[in-house]
């Protein structure tokens, strides 16, 4: 039965021809972001004075429908840096997610990395991420095989950007190839969309030593980022737990005060 990942990549695969025939990789090139040094995440994660979390922008989602469509990304992500987000996540799907090349842009002011968070599964959107100021990028191993992720891990090391490899179920751990050292594990079942905290815990587990491990879907409570960090967890990517609240900001700003104090 096709998924509603499998439309999503489907559809992109069409996105991402079209993309790259209105503007080739030589335009991209050319454009001012893409000769800046991207931040690397690490000393973001690690940093103790910061959080940790991974917070993202995200409009809508295709399981949710319209979490929030109300709020400007420059004050929402604004607030994220200043009250001690590690990295930015900011959605650049367009039809599944209401996202846009425009809204990572407009969030590059922010002294702290971004991920641009889409599907990726050519060079091009690398290209593209590198020209719109991203520092790192997601790869989701359920829509790549070991060998396009070991590819596009290479391809985007060599322009200078981080990458997260995101995992969601064990047989998914043949797709760590060595350049890999950002390893996220989503808590929600791609199929079932159930969340299931100890699984996660598990895989954690059976990752390389070098890998800084990162939970991400389903974290709305600083117990659950306390109980991941004692299993060795050093990031947290959340955003629907802020996006939902009609201050996402605040909301992350009162989250990561309770985090602190705990």
């Amino acid at each position: 039965m096709k998924t509603i990942l499998d439309t999503i990549i489907e559809h992109k695969q069409g996105e991402v021809a079209a993309r790259r025939k209105a503007v080739p990789e030589k335009a991209l090139e050319r454009e001012p972001l893409f000769s800046r040094t991207c931040l690397s995440v690490k000393p973001f994660l690690l940093d103790p004075e910061r959080t940790g979390i991974i917070a993202e922008f995200k409009r809508q989602s295709p399981s949710k429908g319209v979490i929030n469509d109300k709020v400007d990304v420059v004050q929402v992500t604004g607030d994220y840096a200043r009250f001690g987000a590690s990295c930015l996540s900011v959605l650049t799907d367009e039809k599944f997610f209401g996202g846009s090349t425009a809204d990572l842009m407009r969030a590059r002011f922010n002294a702290i990395p971004i991920l641009r968070k889409d599907f990726v599964i050519d060079e091009y959107q690398i290209v593209e991420a590198k020209a719109m100021g991203a520092d790192l990028i997601l790869l989701i191993a359920a829509c790549l095989r070991p060998a396009e992720v070991q590819r596009l891990t290479k391809f985007a090391r060599g322009l200078g950007l981080d990458i997260l490899l995101e995992l969601h179920a064990e047989e998914e751990l043949a797709h760590i190839c060595d350049e890999i050292d950002l390893v996220g594990i989503n808590n929600r079942n791609l199929k079932t969309f159930e969340v299931d905290i100890d699984r996660s815990l598990r895989m954690a587990e059976k990752l390389p030593a070098r890998a800084i491990t990162i939970a991400e879907s389903g974290i709305s409570t600083t117990a659950a980022v306390r109980l991941f960090k004692q299993h060795g967890f050093s990031g947290f990517l959340m955003g629907e737990n802020f996006m939902k609240e009609a201050d996402p900001g605040q909301a992350f700003a009162k989250f990561a005060r309770e985090l602190k104090t705990a």
